[in-house]
């Protein structure tokens, strides 16, 4: 599917779209989500997916 109808109809710019579409955000806006489900007739679920995030020292840290 090209970026630019779904783009239109969410009210975002295709590099926005292209952003999320890639994995290369870190946080979207639960509005957003809900304005791409509703444009593509789907869950917030069909478009998310859980990855373990990878080790790197910048997260919370335990005192264990």
């Amino acid at each position: 599917m090209r970026l630019n109808g779904p783009a239109a109809r969410v009210g975002i710019s295709n590099a926005n779209l292209s952003y999320l579409k890639t994995g290369k955000v870190r946080a979207v806006r639960f509005s957003t989500l809900d304005t791409i489900c509703g444009a593509l007739k789907c869950r917030s679920g069909d478009l998310l997916e859980y990855v373990e995030a990878e080790q790197s020292g910048d997260g919370p840290k335990s005192s264990g």
